[in-house]
């Protein structure tokens, strides 16, 4: 059975589409709600939420573009409400120059794993901000719309991210330069 086919039964309410929607793309779309949650049992609970509200607007899906970027954008959008009403979005508009800092990792002695630990440990204003910033794409501009803030308070958010991020990176190398030296 096709995907489109898979679509079009779900919109029908077969619970047998659904389950099988959800093996095609849960781990895809797990993935999307680490890189936004707190933790591993949170992104479990946002996966969860975030199908359940998938298979409800199932009906809006028009079969023009990619199912997976239409399922991706309602489990980010559902992520980012769940924390708006959490109240946990508490962003303050600082100003901060234009210029961003980058954040370069220039050897492979920081693991992917680490890079996603230390992204979860943001707070969730900067977290949010850059994972939508720097992994989705999203200008300042849509992030502002998106979060309901100022442009301005994206940008600050985004730089804080990153020179906390650039911080732990270094004193990680920092400890792994030590513990090679022994």
């Amino acid at each position: 059975m096709g995907l489109e086919q898979i679509i079009q039964d779900c919109q029908n309410n077969s619970i047998k589409a659904q389950e099988q929607l959800y093996r095609l793309f849960a781990s895809k779309l797990f993935a999307v709600c680490l890189k936004y949650s707190r933790n591993y049992e949170d992104a479990q609970d946002n996966l969860q939420d975030g199908f359940l509200l998938i298979f409800r607007k199932i009906g809006q899906y028009r079969f023009q573009g990619s199912f997976e970027g239409w399922a991706k954008r309602v489990m980010v959008n559902n992520v980012l409400q769940k924390y708006r009403t959490e109240g946990v979005v508490e962003l303050v508009n600082e100003n901060i120059p234009d210029e961003e800092d980058s954040l370069e990792i220039e050897d492979d002695s920081v693991s992917m794993d680490f890079l996603l630990s230390i992204i979860q440990q943001l707070p969730d204003r900067y977290r949010m901000v850059f994972n939508l910033y720097v992994t989705d794409g999203f200008s300042h501009k849509e992030i502002a719309e998106m979060l309901s803030i100022t442009v301005g308070t994206s940008k600050s958010n985004l730089a804080r991210a990153r020179i906390i991020l650039k911080e732990k990176i270094e004193a990680h190398k920092s400890g792994t330069k030590a513990q090679s030296a022994k």
